[in-house]
């Protein structure tokens, strides 16, 4: 009866974890989901699955990338993650309760402790979620396989070494425990051993220290962030003090633990999601998926003064017509507030690609996202930025290329419907002309090939508009781009086109603002536009002195 009742509370306990995970990730963060989504493509191939468990942690790997692939829909994406986290957490409670039995209660408080760290742990946005399935994976063995005898671990350890990489030693920590006293070096050399037969013969393209530490539960390589090896040595300890933890009154235990996961949980929202960092993955989040009242709500709210953040809030003003109207009431980061110059990174540059998509600089926008797709430092292939450069090459009749990108986006889940109807545009140039998107790009885009520096993008915008003078967007970017330029001379040059091919009724207001503190008729503090350029002139004065 009494275990009956214990089981029932296990599975309570998990079924609320896994509610209490699927509420943060979908209503708090779903931002992260969709940011670790845009930067793998799961392929349903067979070449696919060999290239991933055929190296060290390579089916955690796989399995985790079978889940992230889900994240593309938010609540589904967010339910999985959510289920995985809950089988995870009942399986560290039986672990736990192979000692503490009688604790109840206490093994499950316990195990909330250590979800908890882990939720901390993946507010560092480049944590994998193949670190998540190591855990299960590990734990998970040690519960079926705990019962051999010593010497299967001379099979075992190797065997979950490849399965989870160096969460192997989450396995062996447990086993130590349970084990003799001889066993407890013996096996702990025994794993070092495979790490380093494994460096030594297998994996000769790893350095020693990514074959100790993993490169599949962290985007960039050689990073290890610290909470990456406490959570698992947390779980041991505590299995390891149950002697001690059995002493203990189950109130006071469990009133402890109650405590700490509450603690923990706390500090896992405040201290491990940075609000600045996740206010931009929002910002590109939102874009993404076309919500652009919604970016401009938030910076109503909060923005971040970063040219990230000001390229995201230019770009949704421009989509729903209010750039000319309310651009200065916003923060402007300076020249590189419209689009950014190239940064060699692998999520600097997405806004500033989706300003190119959206005005017809067809190839600047296939030129960032190709360079942001080999910049993924997990050298794992992106499925927004593979449509995007198809998109591209579709616009541009390059159909053999195109052809070449749909066939991979083909052999996935959510891209697969997207690419097969793409593909039936491949060479019919009446139906891509009449793509709502596709041919209004066709008609925008450049009509001669030439080079250009970033510190003449005003010039590239101007002639994207000379091209196409319905191209309102681009005038509204040249003109934009002159005042954040501080260029008065070329402004008031100009300003006669906004009337003539702007649509205006009356004269927006950033360009009325504007005006006025370029003819000295207001005063620049009481001016958006002013208080923009004061800005600009103190902080060039800074740089000048600091030089």
């Amino acid at each position: 009866m009494r275990n009956t009742i214990i089981r029932y509370v296990d599975y309570v306990a998990s079924a609320f974890v896994t509610l209490s995970v699927f509420l943060f990730w979908y209503l708090r963060y779903p931002q992260a989901l969709s940011f670790h989504e845009q930067y793998q493509l799961f392929l349903w191939t067979w070449d696919y699955f060999v290239s991933d468990v055929t190296h060290v942690g390579g089916v955690a790997d796989y399995l985790s990338e079978f889940v992230v692939q889900f994240y593309r829909l938010e609540w589904v994406g967010a339910a999985m993650a959510a289920a995985m986290t809950g089988v995870l957490y009942l399986t560290i409670v039986k672990v736990l309760r192979l000692r503490h039995g009688r604790h109840g209660l206490a093994c499950c408080l316990m195990s909330l402790c250590v979800v908890a760290l882990l939720i901390w742990h993946q507010g560092d946005e480049n944590v994998l979620f193949s670190y998540v399935m190591s855990m299960l994976l590990t734990s998970a063995s040690y519960l079926l396989l705990r019962r051999l005898p010593a010497w299967a671990d001379l099979l075992v350890v190797p065997c979950v070494y490849w399965l989870a990489g160096p969460m192997v030693w989450l396995y062996t920590g447990l086993r130590c425990v349970d084990g003799k006293r001889l066993h407890m070096p013996l096996l702990c050399v025994l794993t070092l051993t495979v790490q380093l037969l494994s460096a030594r013969y297998v994996l000769t393209q790893w350095d020693m220290e990514s074959v100790m530490y993993g490169t599949t539960y962290y985007r960039g390589p050689r990073v290890y962030p610290v909470l990456q090896f406490v959570i698992p040595s947390v779980v041991v300890l505590v299995y390891a003090a149950s002697a001690l933890l059995r002493r203990l009154d189950d109130r006071y235990l469990s009133l402890a633990m109650s405590l700490t996961a509450a603690a923990l949980a706390v500090c896992a929202d405040y201290y491990g999601y940075d609000k600045d960092k996740y206010e931009l993955i929002r910002q590109d989040y939102l874009i993404r998926n076309e919500r652009w009242s919604e970016v401009i709500a938030r910076a109503d709210r909060y923005q971040v003064n970063t040219s990230f953040s000001s390229v995201c809030v230019n770009l949704s003003l421009s989509m729903t017509g209010q750039l000319t109207n309310r651009m200065f009431s916003y923060y402007q980061s300076g020249k590189d507030a419209l689009v950014m110059p190239m940064y060699r990174d692998f999520m600097s540059d997405i806004p500033t690609m989706e300003v190119f998509y959206r005005l017809g600089m067809v190839n600047e926008c296939m030129r960032y996202a190709f360079d942001l797709q080999e910049s993924i430092l997990d050298g794992k292939i992106s499925g927004r930025l593979t449509q995007r450069v198809a998109e591209c090459c579709i616009v541009n009749g390059k159909y053999k290329v195109a052809r070449k990108y749909l066939d991979i986006l083909e052999k996935s889940l959510f891209y697969a419907a997207w690419a097969k109807e793409a593909r039936t545009y491949l060479g019919r140039e009446q139906w891509i002309d009449a793509h709502p998107v596709w041919g209004k790009m066709r008609k925008r885009r450049y009509k001669e090939d030439f080079l250009y520096s970033y510190g003449e993008i005003d010039k590239m915008f101007a002639i994207l508009f000379k091209n196409d003078t319905d191209n309102r967007m681009a005038l509204e970017y040249f003109m934009a781009q002159l005042l954040l330029n501080g260029d008065a001379k070329a402004f008031k040059y100009y300003l006669p086109l906004t009337r003539q091919y702007g649509g205006y009724t009356v004269m927006p207001y950033v360009y009325q603002d504007a005006a006025r503190c370029m003819g000295r008729e207001q005063d620049m503090k009481a001016s958006p536009y002013g208080r923009y350029v004061i800005r600009m002139m103190n902080s060039n004065s800074q740089a000048d002195n600091a030089r």
